[in-house]
């Protein structure tokens, strides 16, 4: 993304290729279902491998790191492309020592952790509270588990884009902040909403929508690490996934021991607690003062 976009096309790319993980796990849970009751549990390993060896092989062909790698880009493209002079990257040392001392790395990671339990939640549970307490069967709950993820798959990219937009109006530290902060409040509200509605499909649909509203939030974060350090864009992604990762490790054990002990009225609460203070973070990140490369 920080070699094909420019500046205000970044969210949207982002959000773009993240919103892709909405389309495949809204395949997923009903396709799952449909192959496990006609074969066996078995099969859905043997087509998600299949398919996973099939889009390595599609990435391998097609894909490279720079437009000018690739066959299709022409020189019209390739011209315009290049205009852009934050495509230009410049080899150096990784700044460790700054990315530690940057408090809107940490700001990002610790929100994206938030984002990471919450979207675990999704995840890991979401099918089965929705078999388990609202009452579904297996096929009907594996249908109504795809909302989510149709949810993340047009919402994603639409952030992405209004980052961008509002990153043209206001600049790029209020572009991304406002976009992100207010995605993940808007999942908080929605997911606190969702779990209290007594009639089970208008919970499905304001539970799905704060799904989306989470993701609206991600075309921000991704981009946001390009803008504070573009050579070392990759590394700070790395930082801040981690953090994704360990709020993924918390969520899928905390949220079914919380439903046991409490219900699931509170272990969603919880959820949407984090997707609050993840939006709090945001008010105090600043992408538009990229890092001061000092090794």
């Amino acid at each position: 993304v920080a070699n094909w976009f420019g500046p205000h096309e970044r969210g949207f790319g982002m959000g773009l290729a993240i919103g892709g993980i909405g389309v495949g796990s809204a395949l997923t849970p009903p396709l799952t279902a449909w192959l496990m009751l006609t074969y066996n549990w078995q099969t859905p390993f043997y087509v998600a491998g299949i398919a996973g060896i099939v889009i390595a092989m599609m990435w391998y062909a097609f894909a490279t790191d720079h437009p000018e790698q690739h066959p299709r880009v022409n020189q019209a493209e390739l011209k315009i492309i290049k205009q852009n002079p934050s495509t230009h990257r410049e080899k150096s040392q990784i700044p460790w020592r700054a990315f530690a001392r940057n408090r809107s790395v940490w700001l990002m990671t610790m929100s994206y952790t938030c984002l990471g339990y919450v979207a675990y939640v999704y995840l890991s549970w979401f099918y089965l509270y929705l078999v388990n307490e609202r009452g579904f069967d297996v096929l009907e709950g594996a249908f109504f588990a795809a909302g989510p993820f149709i949810a993340i798959t047009i919402l994603c990219p639409l952030g992405g884009w209004v980052s961008d937009r509002c990153c043209e109006i206001w600049g790029i530290t209020i572009g991304r902040s406002s976009v992100g902060c207010v995605g993940m409040a808007s999942a908080a509200a929605l997911i606190a909403a969702g779990v209290q509605i007594a009639q089970p499909y208008t919970a499905i649909v304001l539970l799905s929508l704060g799904a989306g509203c989470l993701y609206f939030s991600v075309g921000s974060f991704w981009a946001s690490t390009i803008d504070l350090s573009k050579n070392h864009s990759g590394t700070l992604s790395g930082i801040m996934n981690t953090g994704a990762n360990l709020g993924g490790t918390i969520s899928p054990t905390l949220t079914p021991w919380l439903a046991d002990k409490f219900g699931w009225t509170v272990s969603l609460q919880v959820a949407a607690a984090f997707a609050f203070i993840g939006a709090m973070l945001w008010i105090f990140v600043k992408a538009g003062e990229p890092i001061e490369m000092k090794a």
